[in-house]
């Protein structure tokens, strides 16, 4: 059946009318028609006020509207008669097949129904198990997780930082992702950095602790390294001077005796301050355990670069606190304390350094050892440059060379320090001098020169025995008047001394051979000081013959002592006693020696001077001959002989000697002086004669002194007599001109002067020659001694 459709009419255009209302619903029409907005249209007709006039549009345009459908339904109505016969015969057949899905529903549902029961409890069964299973994994993982929780709580009770961060650390790398509880999960977020910063707080503290008990640990540390290094420098010494006990009885040839270098045992003392297991020292409690647990956590934490860097300046500053020198205390007083505290700093540096595991690096430890020396050096320059006392010098000085020996086992270089040590060597050996000097002074004022009385053995070996002055090796009886005065131990102490001071000081400095410094500074002390001092008591203070042969057989004394001197400096410096032989100089006291004699020899000529006025009473022109001596020479000679009987006890021979030769030599020089002198115009052979009696007196007292001397220096005392002796042999030689003949004047008158002869032979008057008158007569006869010996003058005159 066809159809028949009728297009849809587009509302007509309206014709052009003559009003504006046909415009308009003409507009609205076309407008509503094209599907457009009338938005427009309301908006303007509310705008003009005119809305009843778009409503009346608008009817109008429904009306056109209904007719058009009416149109439409009269052009289809068959159509649609139609589709409502085919609508009917489609609803029979959707009963029919409402009714066979019904049908079917019900058996579906007959069937199905027991089915979705069975699949809702698997589904349920299902969820459930899988809520259990998640339940019993969260409950394992809570209980795993609260195990280490207990466990870091356990740890960190006990102050075992250590393993409470690996229990924090496994926390968070396994069981916070796995954790369903948000509530848990926002604790142990929360938890675990309290956890690290609470145990980076203690571990800082404890630290901190560390830091201020190290300090007092260092000081004392270094106070027991530098007093094993003394220590062992005591033992080194006393070894030292067994060994020369040995070579001195070896040197000596005391083959009796035997023995044996014994070295004590050094258990404890080689391996330094003792360590322990934590690298500390058992000793002192040096204990670097909380150092390397907070190093140790801090790598655990991940802020190893910051904690090295807070260790090397929290100890540098500790360093640079360590070098404030006190000015209220004496430098002298706290230079101890100062020097082993920066002992200790170092060693324990040196151990962690060893054992830190990379805490400080080598580089560090010597950056902060240079800055230490440095600023060590500069305290001892300007400490030094204000010391006006030597000894105090040598103590700052010792203690400085022990601590050098002490960080120079630990490799610390030290050459800086005792650069510093040798710089002041010139200046403590001055104020050591100057010392000395005073001393020196002190000890020659207080002398009474009176001989030392020493009651007891110690006394001799204190005195006598110990600067080795002794002439016997065999111990005298007590109490023993010594040949010397309070001056010779005295000074020979001082001396002493300034050269044990003079060694400490250059010994242990790095200075190997230092004998020649130290015998230079002796050689000073004796020739510059000593020397001079003796100089100046001579001169000044010595009024008596008594006091100038005390002092002189002091000399004596002191001459033996330098011997001592040198050999003691040369076996305190460590070399061989031929060594310091080889190069011994002169007597270093000769100017005080030969003062002393010349006083005492001036002493004795003045005193002899007196007797020899006597010479005055000499009758020049006797008959006969004395066969006793003239007055004179009797009294020289009683004097000199209890001279001797005084000086014997406590003038050397040798001396003794010299001074005899030299006052010897002076009456000699006095007897010739009054036969050459205008005092005597004439003499006789007599008076010669008596002369000649003299002078054997002399030289019978000079022939006496062999038993106290030896028979050579007899003989020589006896050459002091040589010119009035040749003088007299020669008056009464039956030849005078002899003299004349150069080989017998040069054997037996080479002490004699040609004008002294010339002289002396023309006051010679025999009075037994009654005629001649003057020499050269002719008219008397002469005998040959008178011809002989006018022919001596006449030639004699030619001569002069």
């Amino acid at each position: 059946m066809q159809s028949t459709r009728t297009r849809r009419k587009v509302a007509p255009v309206a014709e052009n009318g003559d009003t504006a209302d046909k415009l308009d619903q003409l507009v609205l029409s076309s407008a509503i028609c094209n599907g457009e907005d009338i938005g427009p249209f309301i908006r303007k007709a509310f705008a003009s006020g005119k809305p009843e006039t778009l409503h009346h549009h608008l009817r109008q345009f429904a009306r056109s509207k209904e007719s058009e459908i009416e149109e439409v339904c009269k052009a289809h109505y068959q159509d649609f008669i139609l589709a409502v016969d085919d609508l009917r015969s489609l609803l029979s057949d959707v009963e029919s097949l409402k009714s066979s899905l019904w049908e079917s529903n019900s058996k579906l549902q007959s069937v199905g129904v027991p089915l979705l029961k069975s699949l809702d409890a698997f589904v349920e069964a299902r969820n459930v198990s899988r809520n259990v299973n998640l339940a019993l994994e969260s409950v394992g993982v809570c209980i795993r997780l609260t195990e280490l929780c207990s466990r870091s709580n356990y740890h960190l009770s006990n102050h075992n930082f250590y393993m409470a961060l690996k229990c924090v650390d496994s926390i968070e790398s396994e069981f916070l992702d796995k954790t369903q509880s948000s509530t848990l999960k926002r604790m142990l977020e929360k938890k675990i950095p309290e956890i690290r910063s609470h145990i980076e707080r203690k571990v800082s503290k404890e630290f901190g602790d560390w830091l201020v008990e190290i300090r007092v640990v260092s000081r004392n540390l270094g106070q027991l390294a530098i007093g094993q290094a003394s220590a062992a420098r005591q033992r080194e010494e006393d070894l030292r001077i067994k060994q020369r006990q040995a070579e001195e009885q070896s040197r000596l040839s005391l083959r009796d005796c035997v023995y044996a270098l014994e070295e004590e045992d050094e258990e404890g003392l080689s391996g330094g301050v003792g360590d322990d297991s934590n690298g500390g020292s058992a000793i002192l409690g040096f204990d670097l355990t909380p150092l390397y647990r907070a190093y140790h956590i801090h790598q655990t934490l991940g802020l190893e670069d910051r904690f090295k860097q807070y260790y090397f300046e929290n100890r540098k500053l500790q360093l640079t606190s360590d070098f404030q020198v006190s000015s209220m205390t004496p430098f002298l007083e706290s230079h101890q304390t100062f020097f082993a505290q920066i002992a200790g700093f170092f060693i324990v540096e040196d151990r962690i350094l060893r054992t830190g595991g990379g805490l400080i690096s080598k580089m560090e430890v010597e950056n902060l050892w240079e800055t230490a020396v440095s600023k060590m050096c500069s305290v001892l320059e300007d400490q030094f440059s204000r010391m006006q006392t030597a000894n105090h010098l040598l103590l700052i000085k010792d203690y400085v060379s022990l601590l050098g020996v002490t960080l120079r086992r630990y490799g610390y270089p030290v050459d800086a320090l005792l650069d510093v040590l040798s710089k002041h060597r010139d200046k403590y050996h001055e104020l050591l001098l100057s010392d000395c000097r005073k001393q020196i002074a002190e000890a020659l004022a207080a002398d009474k020169f009176e001989q030392m009385l020493m009651k007891k053995e110690y006394e001799y070996s204190m005195n006598v025995l110990s600067f080795q002055i002794q002439t016997s090796d065999i111990i005298p009886a007590f109490p023993y008047v010594a040949p010397f005065s309070s001056t010779v131990p005295d000074c020979c102490r001082i001396v002493r001394s300034f050269i044990e001071d003079s060694v400490s000081f250059m010994s242990h400095g790095g200075q190997l051979d230092f004998y020649d410094v130290v015998k230079k500074y002796l050689d000073r002390l004796l020739g510059e000081v000593l020397d001079s001092a003796l100089l100046k008591l001579i001169n000044t203070s010595i009024h008596g013959v008594s006091q100038a042969m005390q002092v002189a057989a002091n000399m004596a004394v002191l001459e033996r002592a330098c011997d001592f001197f040198f050999r003691h400096a040369a076996q305190l410096s460590g070399i061989p006693l031929r060594m310091a032989e080889r190069g011994r100089r002169q007597f270093p006291l000769i100017k005080a020696r030969d003062a002393a004699e010349e006083m005492l020899s001036g002493l004795l000529k003045t005193k002899v001077d007196g007797f020899l006025s006597l010479i005055e009473n000499v009758n020049w022109m006797a008959d006969e001959h004395l066969q006793s001596g003239n007055e004179y020479v009797n009294e020289v000679v009683i004097y000199l002989e209890t001279l001797v009987s005084t000086a014997q006890q406590i003038l050397p021979a040798q001396v003794l000697k010299r001074v005899l030769q030299d006052v010897l030599s002076h009456i000699s020089e006095k007897i010739v002086g009054a036969v050459y002198g205008d005092s005597v115009k004439r003499f006789s052979v007599n008076a010669i004669m008596g002369i000649d009696v003299d002078i054997r007196l002399l030289e019978s007292f000079a022939d006496n002194l062999a038993n106290l001397l030896s028979e050579e220096d007899a003989n020589q005392l006896k050459t002091a007599l040589a010119e009035p002796r040749q003088l007299v042999n020669l008056l009464l030689s039956s030849k005078p001109d002899n003299y004349l003949n150069a080989v017998i004047r040069d054997k037996e008158y080479n002490t004699l002067d040609f004008r002294k002869v010339a002289t002396v032979s023309e006051k010679l008057r025999d009075p037994s020659d009654r005629l001649f008158g003057t020499f050269g007569s002719r008219g008397g006869k002469q005998n040959p001694k008178r011809k002989s010996l006018d022919l001596l003058i006449k030639r004699l005159k030619e001569l002069s």
